[in-house]
């Protein structure tokens, strides 16, 4: 399209000047001129398959019906668009698809405003939909370019299908077909034929270019590769056309960036606990058992439901059960209380109830309600109805032992307040997940000369007076990565992490510890067996001399490779033997 060259012409007598190669459909939407069409798509070249956006056009003496989504302005030309002649044309064109497709929503809408009540022409199928358009085979084969469905047969008896009429091995499932269709005669079916996906969290599809979350930070979309039409294909690449800022680049490739500094603040999160680990719960093998973060998306207003607690069958449930500490305080797998359980449960139940009219259980065994405002939220939920059963839930199964429990959900637990064995019959039940270290800490650690604890979160140097610094300097730590905590906690401990690397950059140097190894080189045999046991990696072995040598900015005076040395050439300073001996001597002198 020529930017320069503008183009003068006339649209129901009013004037307008447009760009050069611009088609009569888009002048006349820039002049808010409504022009009815059913087969235009602006992402693929127009084809005025329809013939519903005819309009009258004169150029000259020369006077003519032409479709205006493909035809071209031209200086002078004269349109009218709602002409009697233009008008009748139309008028047919709807008849005879609404003999062709009586089904379709949108040919129905256009007859009405046009005041055509019924079609003189004979209709043979009334539940059809599909006008013909082919914009389902056109965006398979230039967009897609998988060729999956075409036309097939000719006159009435032309229809689009996938080859010989069979599921084709071409079709990637990417549903552009779906999207394209104007009468949504092709649609998207879940190949579980359920309409919540809960494994998923989603319906459909997931869209390969989307942002992780509403609430995610940064708001930045990503390109999903196994989603992307184009790394399936090598086709479509739209986004990068309809992206007035250029940002889409597929030919982008990931690089890594090296980078001096000087603090870092490690913020590495946590993974939550696999329910399946748990086979009694039985999740993922029983319809209706999801997690809490499974939950947390549906009663999201941006999630699949809009908000909305649905069961898979799409209804909402009349019961519902929230069993806490799954995976957490256990001693076949995580002994450690996940802190957030409790709290996110009691919020789970309030907005159950807010939403439903459903029976809420909740299975605690203990509960844990400890920061401000809390116990008051519990005390509120009691008010509610909510039904609190003191017990841990010992298997969840959809085998019924009653009419009662029929088409149930059956939750297995001992009431220790009751001192019984009760089975609850329910519709939904929601597993209040632990928290877990990311598969990756011990590698980061590693990187980072730090050290673990007992259940594998980051260890801080001090929990009291330094709980966000680490043994190794400069490293600070923030968040779930140092141990389960809520929002409010983890959001003071990123701020206390935050200071302290800047109070350290401002500083610009820190102080070496006093207390450091050495070894003597005259003593030491180069076994090696120091630089293995190092904790810090302060330790290196000099090929030269022979010997190990201590880095003494990193070493942190623990004295492991001390105790461990057997020439006993690895000494700390301030405790060698000479020291500590005269000060066992100096005890029993009076």
């Amino acid at each position: 399209m020529n930017e320069n060259k503008k183009i003068k012409l006339f649209i129901n007598n009013k004037p307008i000047e447009v760009e050069e190669g611009t088609t009569i459909l888009q002048a006349a939407q820039k002049m808010d001129i409504e022009i009815p069409t059913l087969c235009y798509h602006s992402l693929l070249e127009p084809y005025a398959a329809c013939r519903v956006c005819v309009v009258e056009r004169k150029m000259g003496e020369k006077v003519d019906l032409a479709t205006s989504c493909n035809t071209e302005v031209k200086e002078g030309m004269e349109v009218f668009t709602d002409s009697e002649k233009a008008v009748n044309a139309r008028k047919m064109n709807i008849e005879l698809l609404m003999a062709r497709a009586p089904a379709a929503e949108p040919v129905q809408e256009i007859a009405q405003k046009m005041g055509i009540e019924k079609t003189p022409f004979e209709i043979k199928d009334p539940t059809e939909k599909c006008i013909l358009c082919g914009l389902c085979v056109r965006c398979c084969e230039e967009v897609v370019q998988a060729n999956a469905i075409g036309f097939v047969d000719r006159g009435l008896e032309r229809e689009v299908s996938p080859p010989f009429g069979e599921p084709s091995e071409d079709c990637i499932g990417c549903t552009a077909c779906a999207f394209f269709c104007p009468t949504e005669a092709i649609t998207y079916e879940d190949l579980h034929e359920r309409k919540i996906i809960h494994e998923e969290m989603d319906l459909g599809p997931s869209k390969a270019i989307r942002v992780p979350l509403r609430q995610a930070v940064p708001m930045v979309p990503f390109v999903d590769e196994e989603s992307c039409i184009h790394f399936k294909t090598g086709g479509c690449q739209l986004c990068e056309k309809v992206c007035e800022k250029e940002a889409v680049n597929h030919e982008a490739e990931e690089k890594e960036i090296e980078l001096d500094v000087g603090t870092v603040i490690l913020a590495s999160g946590f993974k939550t606990f696999d329910s399946k680990r748990i086979p009694p719960y039985n999740y993922g093998r029983l319809d209706n058992i999801i997690s809490g973060l499974e939950f947390e998306r549906m009663v999201n207003a941006s999630g699949p439901t809009g908000g909305e607690i649905r069961m898979t069958n799409g209804e909402k449930p009349q019961s519902v059960g929230l069993v806490h500490c799954v995976g957490s305080r256990d001693e076949n797998y995580n002994q450690y209380c996940s802190r957030v359980c409790c709290m996110y449960s009691l919020k789970f139940a309030h907005l159950i109830a807010e939403n439903t009219d459903a029976d809420i259980y909740d299975f605690y065994i203990d509960m844990r309600c400890f920061g401000k405002g809390y116990e008051e939220f519990y005390h509120r939920l009691l008010e509610e109805g909510t039904k609190f059963i003191r017990g841990r839930v010992s298997e969840i199964t959809d085998i019924p032992l009653s009419e009662k429990e029929e088409g149930k959900l059956i939750i297995r637990v001992e009431d220790t307040l009751m001192d019984t064995v009760r089975r609850v019959p329910v519709d939904m039940v929601v597993l209040a997940t632990g928290l877990e270290p990311n598969e990756d800490q011990t590698e980061l650690a590693r990187m980072f000369n730090i050290t673990t604890s007992q259940d594998g979160f980051f260890l801080e140097r001090h929990p009291k007076l330094a709980p966000v610094s680490t043994a190794s300097d400069g490293v600070f730590l923030a968040g779930a990565c140092q141990g389960p905590k809520d929002i409010p906690d983890t959001v003071g401990q990123a701020g206390a992490a935050a200071s302290e690397a800047l109070a350290l950059a401002d500083k610009g140097t820190f102080e070496l510890e006093p207390i450091t190894a050495e070894i003597d080189e005259e003593v030491c045999a180069g076994c090696q067996l120091c630089i293995g046991l190092c904790p810090y990696t302060a330790i290196s072995y000099d090929k030269e001399k022979g010997v190990s040598v201590v880095e003494e900015a990193l070493c942190k005076g623990c004295g492991t490779c001390v105790s461990a040395c057997p020439s006993g050439a690895s000494q700390q300073k301030h405790f060698r033997d000479q020291q500590i001996m005269a000060e066992i001597e100096g005890i029993f002198i009076e």
